[in-house]
């Protein structure tokens, strides 16, 4: 039998759907992030880059709502996440989970339902159908009754990618999402965020790859610890802003 779900937030399509304003995170009391201040465009593919150390994974998961703010705000469509924290989606990085949690790969999927359902509501079978439908979009269908813990890395990177669909988001914010994959499944997670492109969503990935960036991604955010550049690829990223962060003018 079907339950009621929460009534659905939607976006305020006039804002910025991600806004940061003066933001700092420190871990104890040292800064990591120092007065970031960006605003990104909507329905774009989005890389966060940056050398190691600079805050890359920690501005994802600040904008995320996952580590507290020393100073600061951010915005989800105009409006503070509390409000907002339905229509953002996160793919951790592969490796800062836990994958030998015994759970069925399906199991994993319906946790992306978990949040449009009340306090003491279980997933539905139009849940169910959802889940169903995001693992034949990242191909893992076949694999839905497996433990996630006997999967190798790509195919676990997918069934991460098929939660995130799950909670049919408007913004999906990736950590590295391409990072430890085969061939085939970098193609299949590009061909994925491309197709949620073309939907009108907003995609933000912290990446490392930078030879893929021109060809992968509309927006670039540049940062080390403070706010480099942000801008279109064509623009932004250019060898000058890539230098700076490495301490050269």
């Amino acid at each position: 039998m079907n339950t009621a779900h929460n009534e659905p937030q939607t976006p305020n399509l006039a804002a910025s759907p991600v806004e940061v304003a003066d933001l700092t995170v420190a871990y104890s009391r040292r800064p990591v992030l120092r007065d970031i201040n960006l605003m990104l465009p909507e329905g774009q593919l989005i890389a966060i880059i940056g050398p190691n150390g600079a805050g890359k994974s920690t501005l994802l998961k600040a904008i995320m709502g996952i580590l507290p703010l020393s100073t600061g705000e951010v915005k989800i469509f105009g409006k503070p996440l509390e409000e907002q924290r339905g229509l953002v989606a996160y793919v951790p990085q592969r490796g800062s989970v836990d994958w030998d949690f015994p759970t069925h790969v399906l199991d994993v999927v319906l946790m992306g339902r978990y949040g449009t359902l009340g306090l003491f509501q279980r997933p539905g079978k139009t849940d169910r159908e959802i889940a169903w439908s995001c693992l034949s979009k990242v191909g893992m269908e076949e694999f839905a009754r497996r433990q996630i813990n006997q999967l190798s890395g790509g195919q676990q990177q997918r069934v991460f990618l098929a939660r995130a669909l799950a909670q049919e988001a408007e913004i999906y914010l990736m950590d590295e999402p391409f990072a430890g994959v085969d061939a085939a499944t970098e193609r299949a997670v590009i061909a994925l965020l491309r197709e949620l492109k073309s939907q009108g969503k907003t995609v933000v990935c912290v990446h490392h790859d930078l030879q893929t960036i021109p060809t992968y991604f509309d927006h670039v955010v540049l940062i080390n610890m403070h706010l480099i550049a942000n801008g279109p690829t064509t623009t932004t990223y250019t060898s000058e802003n890539l230098r700076r962060p490495m301490g050269e003018a």
